[in-house]
């Protein structure tokens, strides 16, 4: 078994003065020239069509995701954008990137919303390192304080002692709790192979061994640590399964596979046929007899809490999703008001359809915002919003931005929606690109102004710069079973029996 820890026990959210001995001068805001150097120095284990990358922040296949999470330490050192992307620590009172800090407050979620549109606004894409990861080490806050109450673990100071090193260290932190799950009609338990979901392989006394693999994880790539929980909630017959835990993105046994996106055949392309210099990765993350030592184990087979992870998890991370969403729309109706222009037709033609785009975007992002007004602070101090205005948010996500691309590409036309549009190779073509110029132009601006404009309204809306609006952050037809077991039906019932004046009974007709 692992032995608990002997350092003190769980000590909640006090101001803590300075870190580790000796460590206090690492406590500092980095710049991306340091995060860029964090991601050299790691192991090579990424690999993608059969190649494994050298170096992150170069390859074509990752180095746009790289870039987006860069975006964050440049505006933490930005006067202009600094008290978005930092905030003082709880743990120690020092100046600290946002993205690792504990939220104790609504206005700290709110903050986190904030965060994430602004993001959008800088990148047009998902920095999933820079979230799910923030969400898991909260979500373990709480839980590993439950925990140790009951059972006398040391889990919270574990974790308290890994998060002073996020803190000082300015780690970007990637999120994985999706299995690959196999059979969805059998437990994890019951899988002809135990592997299809992350687990315990051996316990040792200085940590443990884990086997499996994580699938679909956002911004692996641009890590620098990877924060692992529970994919759902297990029961005593799968506790092997009932894991938390945090590795380094190179730890021994890890192999990461980059997975193909739609914009992929684009890679080696040139100017605007790749439009940004910004986007995503997700990754299949393989555990290969994984050893984690102790101190970084926050829950080792304690299946009892694993509804707790997944329900204040999906409570945060869905609250503040309709922010992603909302801040994409925001680049959409930025570049749909580019394509009318350069189309030749005025934007206020389409006024009506900016509007509906609008409406969509602050639908997700406030209700988002209301969930984490409604919330509530656990007693480990952070704040939980509203599950069900939360898993509602999540439903409103899976629909409302799909009409927002729809509505982007209406205005843009065919030059956006078809794929019938040359390459940029072929637009500078030395024979035919002049003819290809001067039938793409259209409107006041170049050819290639409405070029650019055109494969970025593209990349927002059919290419990689699409977020897991549908299935990111969960299933919206898991939000709808949430919903429908946090509506109070019957007491609404009752309360419409008495405005009626309804005296009798009105049972449930039986199947």
């Amino acid at each position: 078994m692992i032995q608990p820890f002997s350092p003190p026990r769980v000590r909640g959210l006090e101001i803590v003065t300075g870190l580790h001995p000796g460590k206090e001068a690492l406590m500092a805001i980095k710049t991306r020239d340091e995060y860029l150097a964090s991601l050299k120095k790691l192991r090579p284990n990424v690999h993608k069509f059969s190649e494994k990358i050298d170096d992150v922040t170069t390859h074509p296949a990752t180095r746009r995701v790289v870039e987006s999470h860069a975006r964050a330490y440049d505006g933490a050192n930005d006067p202009g954008r600094s008290s978005l992307f930092t905030t003082p620590s709880v743990l120690t009172g020092e100046k600290i990137h946002r993205h690792n800090s504990l939220m104790q407050s609504a206005e700290d979620v709110t903050f986190n919303s904030k965060f994430k549109r602004e993001m959008y606004r800088l990148t047009g894409t998902c920095t999933g390192a820079l979230c799910a990861g923030w969400n898991g080490m909260n979500t373990m806050w709480a839980v590993t304080q439950e925990v140790d109450g009951a059972l006398g673990t040391d889990y919270h100071e574990r974790l308290r002692q890994w998060i002073l090193r996020a803190e000082s260290e300015g780690w970007t932190i990637a999120g994985a709790l999706t299995d690959a799950k196999g059979n969805r009609s059998l437990k994890a338990s019951q899988q002809p192979d135990l592997d299809t979901n992350l687990r315990i392989a051996d316990l040792r006394e200085n940590g443990i061994v884990l086997r499996g693999a994580k699938l679909m994880i956002c911004g692996v790539a641009a890590s620098n640590e990877i924060f692992l929980l529970p994919g759902t909630a297990y029961g005593e017959g799968d506790k092997d399964f009932a894991v938390a835990c945090a590795v380094p993105r190179d730890v021994q046994g890890l192999t990461i596979v980059e997975t193909r996106r739609p914009s992929d055949t684009r890679e080696q392309e040139e100017g605007f046929d790749l439009p940004t210099e910004t986007g995503i990765t997700q990754a299949y993350l393989i555990f290969e007899d994984v050893f984690v030592p102790q101190e970084r184990v926050f829950l080792c087979r304690e299946f009892a809490y694993t509804g707790k992870i997944i329900q204040i998890f999906t409570a945060i991370y869905r609250a503040c999703i309709g922010a992603c969403v909302a801040g994409q729309g925001d680049v959409m109706i930025g570049a749909a008001v580019l394509m009318a222009r350069a189309n030749g037709i005025p934007a206020r033609t389409f006024s009506s359809k900016f509007v509906e785009m609008a409406v969509n975007n602050e639908t997700t992002f406030t209700m988002g915002v209301g969930s984490i007004a409604l919330g509530s602070r656990h007693p480990s101090g952070i704040w939980i919003p509203d599950s069900l205005t939360a898993h509602a948010n999540k439903i409103h996500v899976a629909t409302l931005p799909y009409e927002t691309k729809r509505l982007c590409q209406e205005i843009g036309g065919g030059i956006v929606e078809t794929g019938c549009f040359p390459s940029y190779r072929d637009f500078m073509d030395a024979r035919y690109g002049p003819l290809v110029q001067k039938y793409i132009k259209a409107g006041a601006c170049s050819p290639e102004a409405r070029a650019r404009a055109a494969r970025l309204t593209e990349w927002l809306t059919l290419g990689a710069g699409v977020p897991g609006c549908m299935h990111g952050g969960g299933s919206p037809d898991g939000a709808r079973l949430v919903v429908r077991s946090l509506t109070p039906m019957e007491k609404y019932a009752a309360m419409a029996k008495k405005l009626a004046g309804i005296s009798e009974e009105i049972p449930e007709p039986g199947k």
